[in-house]
């Protein structure tokens, strides 16, 4: 790994003797609002991580998966909540805070649930949580806010009203919406304008928004999304270039946190097994958020510790989504090898 440049984030270390600060259970059963019947909601794993400072508090909303099923991608996810007075110690709680429901998103979100969280707060106190839809068809980026963590309204597909709903069907996920630090907490941040919002899995996008809610995905002269950043053949992030935990806004542009997926042989990066997901970070122009202006030639957190490199995504894995400014350090959560949640920080 290089030495980070000047506009990078970082660099990170794991605490010692700590992680994974959020591991499965299967004492904690769940009565499902849909199926109508108990389940233990975080027996098989708990990982991807979405997280926010509320209260002197790091809350932590991990995606959990059921026992339902035993393939990954046949299970159902929900969001559970965890929280810790120092961001490294956790106590999760018994019940899921989000979950697929008899609503009017049951239909994107059963049977596979609510997916890798990413969540915000407004400079006025709300929380705005992107999360992936998964009814096992098509992956939809849905919308849902809160002033309190727990009671959550859903807004439903957050390109559901740009272009006519052009955009409803298609498949979308992974937002990191634009933040600043701001009176030593990171919040959403409006740049030009705007809300801006990165997204995309197999390449990087924007969106701009006025609310927090609707989300309007940028577009060429063609009325094509408009790809900001694209994966790397002979690189850590060779297959895909998955946007991360919330991109934040600094004195040399927006850096954005993303996940990596390299690919076999000669096309991807050969220290690192095909399959491997790896952290990078691009930096965009703030006054031109769709320009990319330099990229990290090297992973600058990749898998290391055990628990990183097997579960039920052996291949390894350091998924991030969470990112925090807390007790003047930068806290980051990811998910292990789909596993576990885990931490590092970095003053």
């Amino acid at each position: 790994m290089s030495k980070l440049p000047f506009w990078a984030i970082g660099p990170f270390e794991r605490p010692k003797n700590v992680n994974p600060v959020v591991r499965p259970s299967g004492e904690d059963s769940f009565l499902c609002p849909v199926s109508s019947k108990e389940v233990r909601w975080r027996a098989q794993d708990t990982f991807n991580p979405a997280a926010v400072v509320k209260d002197g508090k790091v809350i932590v909303l991990f995606r959990a998966e059921d026992e339902l099923a035993k393939s990954l991608g046949h299970r159902t996810s929900r969001l559970g909540y965890a929280s810790s007075t120092d961001g490294l110690h956790f106590q999760a709680e018994s019940a899921p805070v989000f979950y697929p429901a008899n609503d009017a998103q049951k239909e994107m979100e059963w049977p596979g649930g609510c997916e890798d969280p990413r969540l915000v707060v407004s400079e006025d106190g709300l929380y705005v949580l992107l999360y992936t839809q998964w009814n096992r068809k098509v992956a939809r980026l849905g919308v849902a806010t809160s002033r309190d963590l727990r009671t959550w309204l859903k807004h439903g597909h957050a390109f559901g009203k740009a272009f006519d709903g052009r955009f409803t069907n298609m498949w979308a996920k992974s937002a990191s919406i634009v933040t600043a630090v701001i009176d030593g907490k990171l919040k959403a941040v409006k740049v030009n304008g705007k809300y801006l919002m990165y997204w995309g899995e197999s390449w990087v996008n924007l969106a701009t928004s006025d609310d927090l809610i609707n989300w309007t995905p940028t577009v060429d002269a063609k009325g094509d999304l408009y790809h900001s950043a694209f994966p790397r053949k002979g690189h850590f992030d060779s297959v895909l270039t998955e946007c991360g935990p919330p991109a934040v806004l600094t004195d040399y542009g927006i850096v954005l946190l993303y996940n990596g997926k390299n690919a076999s042989g000669q096309d991807g990066d050969v220290r690192y097994p095909a399959g491997t997901y790896c952290g990078g970070q691009f930096l965009f122009d703030k006054d031109n958020p769709v320009r990319l202006i330099e990229s990290l030639p090297d992973p600058f957190f990749y898998p290391q510790e055990p628990f990183e490199k097997s579960g039920q995504y052996k291949d390894g894995t350091v998924f991030m989504e969470g990112l925090v400014w807390f007790k003047d350090k930068w806290f980051l959560y990811y998910g292990c090898a789909d596993s576990f949640v885990a931490v590092a920080t970095s003053s």
